[in-house]
């Protein structure tokens, strides 16, 4: 299968208004395929999260460049939908108005917008909250709002920076359920970036390791474990064995971090 996301010699260095560099990525080139669901572990400040808003066009590249469907990213667009770690939603807008503000925006008529908003309303368990304003809600339903807005929009991708990792640990295992049922209904591809291991392996297909700053991608492994998934596989030899590799491959990271 044809790649559907071509990362093509992307570096990154940021200079300060003294003129220093630091250079957050080296060249990376990766490729992700059309319903790949990837994740990108690393140590913290290896350059994960200034990749992923490459992609997205937030950001450009010092070097190289990005390709959806053969098409070079530029800027920001509706074909790539971004979740963040903090709850971006409007706080003036409801749940429903916050969903179908993208649908609203290109001109989308009302009876569709409606039709869509409660589709994924219903779809990430938010049946009854529609008119609450983000303050009214707690984190895992704002973030769970947040991804509905994303899906709505119906990007080719969803770009996904550390989405649950302000949550409390119960919450978070059922937003990776969630996030995972709605993948294999919808087959959307996604770009997962975390630190959380557990994480990486459960939610994956493939999971990108990244080196100590100046970031590139070290180490790639396939995640087979079938689907439908459930947290109880997280206690499985297989399961163990991959997070014991991951372990030892970010520990040596991070070890090369702290000698920077």
């Amino acid at each position: 299968m044809s790649s559907q996301l071509s990362i093509q010699g992307v570096s990154r260095v940021f200079t300060s208004p003294k003129g220093q560099a630091t250079q957050a990525l080296t060249p990376v080139n990766f490729e992700v395929r059309e319903n790949d669901f990837v994740t990108i572990l690393g140590p913290s400040g290896c350059g994960k999260s200034t990749l992923l808003r490459i992609v997205a066009g937030l950001d450009q590249p010092t070097t190289g460049q990005v390709l959806l469907d053969g098409v070079p990213v530029q800027g920001p667009g509706a074909d790539r939908g971004m979740v963040f770690q903090s709850y971006t939603l409007f706080p003036w807008l409801t749940v429903e108005q916050n969903i179908r503000f993208g649908l609203r925006e290109r001109g989308m008529p009302e009876h569709e917008q409606k039709e869509r908003s409660d589709d994924f309303i219903a779809k990430v368990g938010l049946r009854g909250f529609e008119q609450h304003f983000p303050k009214q809600l707690s984190g895992g339903m704002q973030q769970r709002t947040a991804i509905a807005r994303a899906l709505a929009n119906d990007p080719k991708i969803l770009l996904m920076d550390e989405p649950f990792g302000a949550l409390d640990n119960q919450t978070r295992v059922l937003m990776q359920e969630l996030l995972l049922g709605i993948w294999e209904s919808a087959q959307k591809t996604v770009l997962f970036v975390t630190h959380d291991i557990d994480e990486a392996i459960f939610m994956a297909n493939r999971v990108a390791v990244f080196s100590a700053r100046p970031g590139r991608i070290k180490t790639e492994l396939a995640v087979d474990f079938p689907h439908p998934r459930h947290y109880t596989i997280k206690t499985s030899p297989e399961f163990m064995a991959l997070k014991a590799q991951l372990t030892e491959e970010i520990r040596a990271e991070a070890m090369a971090t702290d000698r920077h």
